[in-house]
């Protein structure tokens, strides 16, 4: 790789060689590992950048996918491998439906009947809250063999398991990582989309096969426009 001028900003490309070294240097096996670009708070650019990289893309806000995914419509190309991961709200899943390819933050039963009723079949990740901090979405690592056979009854494709770590120390997330590894092996998951910009070195030794990446592809985001 070209050394970069330290002066000079990164660009997409050099950063996600960057990340593509760190995933190489970190992860056992480093071809079966998955990068969603997570383009939360940037324009459609960073949208068609990363889909003209061969990587899927991450949204965390409803009316965002929806806004970029209409300002898209007629491009030439390929279409972006969308995955939602922000809270499920059922009001708004039927605009999403039509446009999501993995729903990755399933915590509770209702949020998939609503995924289901709209999209028969969808692929689904169940959301593991592993920390119990306040305000944390998903569902604790007790009840994901439950939740996992109810939305298997629901007809939904449940391929694995999501999880975000604590804030602070990448260590801190080991354990919970750990755990949710565990859990996809003994419920014969494939995938453990675990691991963002500040911790996918211990995400990966951990058995994550799919990191979530934001800020280390884009850099900071523009701070979002109150309503």
């Amino acid at each position: 790789m070209t050394p970069v001028d330290p002066r000079e900003p990164l660009s997409f490309t050099d950063r996600l060689d960057e990340i593509r070294t760190r995933i190489d240097r970190a992860a056992p096996d480093p071809g079966s590992v998955t990068l969603v670009a997570v383009t939360k708070g940037f324009g459609p650019d960073a949208v068609r950048t990363s889909v003209a990289a061969g990587l899927a893309v991450g949204e965390n806000y409803a009316d965002e996918l929806v806004a970029k995914a209409a300002e898209m419509t007629g491009d030439v190309g390929p279409s972006p491998e969308w995955h939602y991961l922000g809270a499920i709200q059922r009001n708004k899943v039927a605009r999403l439906a039509p446009l999501v390819s993995c729903w990755q933050s399933v915590g509770r039963i209702e949020e998939g009947r609503a995924i289901a009723r709209r999209h028969p079949g969808a692929r689904v990740l169940i959301q593991v809250d592993v920390v119990g901090l306040p305000g944390r979405s998903g569902v604790r690592p007790e009840g994901v063999g439950e939740l996992v056979a109810a939305l298997r009854d629901e007809n939904l494709d449940v391929a694995g398991l999501m999880t975000v770590g604590p804030p602070g120390d990448p260590e801190e997330a080991r354990s919970g990582f750990r755990t949710v590894s565990r859990l996809a092996d003994a419920l014969e998951l494939p995938i453990r989309s675990m691991g963002m910009t500040g911790d996918i070195e211990v995400a990966l030794s951990e058995g994550s096969t799919m990191v979530r990446m934001g800020r280390a592809l884009f850099g900071e985001r523009p701070r979002r426009q109150e309503s």
